[in-house]
């Protein structure tokens, strides 16, 4: 990823927000290389991660995504126009009387809930024809799905799926980031034992970790949404994907101070040397959230963040530069010193919060594609 040596590409940001889709179409070739075997849909919710949802389903309709999944109805008709002959699915399913809307746009409901199910076959009825949905079953996360109990109660129902076809069955892994969890196996095999009850219904576990878990969890379609966007798949393991953002804030200002200076809000930090500091337009209002702790870094040395972080900016420990900041002066946050995992762990969160933080206040740059 190339990155910016003056701040000529902010304009008047604080901050650049560097969007590399060719790493993202790249994560994608290798999560479906890894899943070979089944079909590989790409999870585009909260407007990409926060980085574009539409620019991003175009460059993995280019790949040849065919699927796409996100939480909202409306964020799938958003998404409609740009990708107009995928399947487009919903993964929140469709609320009271939603049905129309979703039939109008072509957008595909995941049915979560008894009553989701009787709503969708009730209003496939008024139409006369047979509508397509997926089907979630609940294997042990205890959040979106039918329970092993509905499910047996909906299939004694003779004409409980009357007007609708069934793509998927779906559930979701609450622990595939921790490969060694015992609830992956547990769940898996309760995933099964649900779907034998639905014989010849194709199947879809995994999403980005569970892709990692092995073939064992892929079964007909696997659904990215992290993977694509450079997040590490599995705790403690090294990241086999390519990072997908940079993120460089402007210098505003240096001072020195002596020992005994109370440093930011609340004066968290106070100064036990005569210290040199920058101040970056980077903060919370930003997404660069007020836990954080960490770093960020001017050529090779690291220079840590001090105080606490402020709605608009932070507050760096330049004291071991040996050289003065140039004016108006990037460093990097996120990037290849310190990346969006890193990142997040100095904030005490993970990078899917931190990622989707990220604010419209920045500059933005898009490479690749």
């Amino acid at each position: 990823m190339t990155h910016p040596h003056t701040a000529a590409d902010l304009g008047m940001a604080g901050a650049l927000l560097t969007i590399d889709l060719d790493a993202i179409r790249s994560n994608y070739r290798l999560v479906r290389d890894r899943a070979a075997g089944a079909a590989c849909a790409a999870v585009v919710k909260a407007d990409g991660y926060g980085l574009g949802a539409a620019m991003i389903a175009q460059a993995l309709a280019a790949e040849g995504c065919t699927h796409f999944f996100v939480a909202h109805l409306a964020e799938a008709v958003a998404l409609r126009p740009v990708v107009p002959t995928a399947d487009i699915i919903v993964l929140h399913g469709p609320t009271p009387g939603a049905a129309p809307a979703f039939d109008a746009n072509r957008i595909i409901p995941v049915l979560n809930s008894p009553q989701q199910v009787a709503e969708y076959s009730a209003y496939a009825a008024t139409t006369g024809r047979v509508l397509p949905a997926l089907l979630q079953v609940d294997s042990g996360m205890s959040r979106f799905g039918l329970t092993e109990a509905e499910l047996d109660d909906l299939l004694a129902q003779p004409n409980a799926l009357a007007g609708i076809e069934l793509r998927y069955v779906m559930s979701h892994l609450a622990c595939a980031d921790t490969p060694a969890h015992p609830a992956n196996a547990a769940q898996l095999a309760c995933f099964e034992r649900m779907r034998a009850r639905l014989p010849g219904v194709p199947a879809s576990l995994s999403a980005s970790s569970g892709i990692f878990l092995g073939a064992a969890y892929h079964f007909d379609l696997v659904r990215p949404g992290a993977a694509l966007y450079g997040i590490a798949p599995q705790n403690g393991q090294p990241n086999p994907l390519a990072p997908v953002v940079a993120l460089h804030g402007r210098i505003m200002q240096t001072r020195q101070v002596p020992t005994g200076a109370g440093i930011g809000y609340g004066h968290t930090f106070i100064a036990q040397y005569p210290m040199r500091l920058a101040t970056v337009a980077v903060g919370y209002a930003d997404g660069f959230l007020r836990s954080s702790n960490g770093a960020a870094w001017f050529g090779t040395t690291r220079l840590a963040i001090i105080g606490r972080v402020s709605m608009d900016s932070i507050i760096l420990d330049i004291t071991d530069l040996t050289d003065p900041l140039p004016a108006d002066a990037l460093v990097e946050l996120i990037g290849p010193h310190h990346d969006i995992d890193a990142a997040a762990t100095a904030a005490g969160t993970i990078g899917y919060e931190l990622l989707t933080n990220l604010g419209p206040r920045y500059a933005r740059r898009i490479i690749g594609a």
